[in-house]
């Protein structure tokens, strides 16, 4: 029920920025093969929300980083699993899983597909107006990148 939920929320977000037109947003992806795309980008009340869809390969990861707004993530497909600055896992989410990232620099995380098939989000991303989609972070002392 829960997770009906979540995802319904994210897809009402998603319809309410299709409604104002895609836009394009700037970021650099992870490892090699990360790929992402704007689905849609809107401003409203001094908050971007921008929907990507980001494509993670076997053995790749989105590199560390940190998030200035609050993310929410369904995984499409495959199975990302995700750690924090401790180095421990802070959640493994198969498809039609949902997840939310925090925002702020005490929040950086890794997402790494440890798979054998691609994992493919849907991010909506709620952030300050012309706040970066994402923050570089340096790896935090994990023996993984």
């Amino acid at each position: 029920m829960r997770r009906n939920l979540l995802r319904s929320g994210a897809i009402a977000a998603a319809a309410v920025a299709l409604s104002f037109g895609a836009g394009t947003a700037s970021a650099t992806p992870g490892g090699p093969g990360v790929t992402a795309k704007v689905i849609a980008q809107t401003t409203f009340g001094g908050k971007d929300y921008i929907l990507r869809e980001i494509t993670v390969p076997p053995g790749q990861s989105t590199g560390w980083h940190y998030h200035d707004g609050t993310l929410y993530g369904f995984v499409q497909h495959g199975t990302l699993s995700h750690f924090d600055a401790d180095c421990a896992s802070d959640g493994v989410y198969k498809a039609g899983s949902t997840l939310t990232e925090p925002s702020g620099s005490q929040h950086v995380h890794i997402g790494r597909n440890l798979g054998t098939t691609d994992i493919v989000l849907d991010v909506l991303y709620v952030l300050p107006h012309g706040a970066p989609l994402s923050e570089d972070a340096p790896n935090p002392g994990c023996d993984f990148q």
